[in-house]
C-alpha cells in the first residue's frame, strides 16, 4: 500500500503541529528562531501575537526577547492596528495569527491601514491551505485569492525550514508589507539538497526533466519533488520550478521553462481558484504563449474535517495522488 494511504497515517489527528515525517531531517520552530536571529541584527524588529504565539512558533521570540513582544489577545483587527502604529513609529513588526483570521476577519485593516500606506508590517500566518483537518473555520484555502489583489503586498509561500529561515531577514529588510504562510512545529528541511537559496521575488528550478514541468509553491514543492522521484523510476523526466514568492511573481523564470513540449502542471496548497494556478495562467494568457496548464490544488469547495492524510488523498494533493494524475495525463 502506498505510504500516503497507510492505516497508520489515516488515523492521524486533524491538527498536527509537525509537518516532518518520522526520521525526516527537520528544524523545530524555524520561524521563531529566525525571528530571534533577525531581531539581534535589527533592534527595530518586534513581535505581536493574537493569543497564538505558541501555535505560530512566535513563543521562541517571546521567551527570548519579552521586552519586544506584544500580546494583543484574540482580536485580529486590534493586532493589525497595533502593528500599524508600531510601523508608523519606525519599528518593523512581525504580527502572527492564523491565516483565516488575518485574511477574513481583519482584511479591511490590512488593506487600508497597512497596504495603502505601504507600511513595513510583516504578517506571519499559520495553517495555510490544508495543514489542519478542522475544516473551513481553520483551513485557509482562500487566503492567496483574497490577498493577491492587495496593492503593495508581497506574498511568500515557503516550502520548508530553509525557505522560512532565509525569508525572515529578507522580509524584515523589505520596504513594504508582507504576508508569510508560515509552517510551524518540526518543519522538513529539504531544499538545501538542491543547491537552493531563497531570494525574495525569485523562482528557482530545482530539477530538470524532459517530459513534465511542475510549477509549485509552499509545502507542495516537497511533495512534487517526491513525486518526481517516483515518476523518474518509470522513465518520466520531471522538472520542478519552485516559486515561493507568489507576489510579485517571477514571470521570466516561468516563461523560460515553457514552450518545451512538456506536460505543464501547477501544484499548490490552496484552492485552484485565485492562487498559483491563476497566477501562472494569467501570465501565459497575457503573453500569448498558448501553453496548456493543468492545476493540482484544493477544490473550489469547503473542505471536510478529518485526518490530514485522508483529506490529502481525497483532494488529490498527496504524493501518490499526484503520481497517478501525471501517469493518467501522459
Amino acid at each position: 500500500m502506498n505510504q500516503s494511504t497507510s492505516t497508520q497515517n489515516l488515523r492521524s489527528g486533524a491538527m498536527s503541529a509537525d509537518l516532518a515525517k518520522a526520521g525526516q531531517r527537520a528544524v523545530a520552530a524555524p520561524f521563531g528562531h529566525a525571528m530571534v536571529e533577525a531581531a539581534r541584527q535589527d533592534e527595530r524588529i518586534v513581535g505581536l501575537s493574537a493569543d497564538l504565539a505558541k501555535y505560530t512558533d512566535l513563543h521562541i521570540f517571546r521567551d527570548e526577547m519579552p521586552d519586544r513582544f506584544y500580546q494583543i489577545g484574540m482580536a485580529e483587527q486590534a493586532l493589525l492596528g497595533a502593528a500599524t502604529g508600531l510601523a508608523m513609529e519606525g519599528f518593523v513588526p512581525f504580527a502572527s495569527t492564523y491565516s483565516v483570521f488575518a485574511t477574513r476577519r481583519a482584511h479591511d485593516f490590512l488593506l487600508l491601514d497597512i497596504c495603502e500606506a505601504n507600511l513595513d508590517v510583516n504578517l506571519v500566518c499559520a495553517l495555510p491551505g490544508l495543514t489542519t483537518g478542522y475544516g473551513p473555520s481553520h483551513a485557509a484555502t482562500d487566503d492567496l485569492a483574497i490577498l493577491r489583489a492587495a496593492p503593495n503586498l508581497t506574498i511568500v509561500d515557503p516550502c520548508d525550514a530553509i525557505d522560512i529561515q532565509q525569508a525572515v531577514p529578507q522580509l524584515a529588510a523589505h520596504d513594504g508589507p508582507t504576508y508569510l504562510r508560515v509552517l510551524r512545529g518540526k518543519v522538513p528541511a529539504v531544499l538545501d539538497e538542491y543547491d537552493y537559496s531563497f531570494e525574495l521575488g525569485r523562482a528557482k528550478l530545482l530539477r530538470d526533466g524532459a517530459d513534465v514541468l511542475f510549477i509549485s509553491s509552499g509545502l507542495m514543492t516537497e511533495r512534487v519533488l517526491d513525486a518526481a522521484k517516483e515518476l523518474e523510476a518509470d522513465g518520466i523526466g520531471v522538472a520542478v520550478l519552485h516559486a515561493p514568492t507568489i507576489k510579485p511573481f517571477d514571470e521570466e523564470a516561468l516563461v523560460a521553462q515553457l514552450g518545451k513540449g512538456r506536460l505543464v502542471l501547477t501544484a499548490e496548497n490552496h484552492s485552484v481558484v485565485g492562487g498559483l494556478f491563476d497566477t501562472v495562467a494569467r501570465i501565459v494568457a497575457a503573453r500569448g504563449l498558448g501553453e496548456k496548464v493543468t492545476p493540482i490544488g484544493l477544490p473550489d469547495a469547503f473542505l471536510e474535517a478529518g485526518a490530514l492524510p485522508t483529506l490529502e488523498n481525497r483532494y488529490g494533493v498527496s504524493v501518490g495522488a499526484m503520481v497517478e494524475r501525471v501517469r493518467g495525463l501522459l
